[in-house]
């Protein structure tokens, strides 16, 4: 089930503690700062009413960001917009890597796929 726009939770339980629920807009909020914070990305890549709200000065964070969460498993889409002149493979799969790691490591669910779309290439 693909959400990025919706707020449905997933979850797991903790033995004997109770339950930890984790809206999937979060997800994509740590997928899309993980992808920024890799040297050579320069933006995440959003629709039209995405870049009108970042120009009225808000900032959304999961955009460019598209997951789908199937029981404790996510499968990760990003667009990208990345700094001319990177060596794209390399800028990919350290994306990969540190977004794949992101998510594991602070919601526990296990990340299935990564997959990146460049959208474009800044040259300023």
């Amino acid at each position: 089930m693909e959400n990025t726009s919706e707020n449905r939770k997933n979850g797991y339980d903790i033995e004997g503690v109770g339950s930890v629920q984790i809206a999937d807009e979060i997800v994509a909020v740590i997928a899309g700062l993980a992808a920024t914070e890799v040297e050579g990305v320069n933006k995440m890549y959003g629709n039209i009413t995405n870049e009108i709200v970042s120009k009225l000065g808000m900032k959304k964070l999961s955009k460019g960001v598209k997951i789908s969460i199937q029981d404790e498993t996510v499968s990760v889409d990003l667009k990208l917009v990345l700094d001319y002149g990177v060596n794209i493979a390399k800028v990919s799969e350290e994306v990969q890597d540190r977004v794949k790691s992101a998510i594991e490591t602070m919601t526990g669910l296990t990340v299935s796929e990564v997959n990146i779309r460049i959208a474009g290439i800044q040259t300023e």
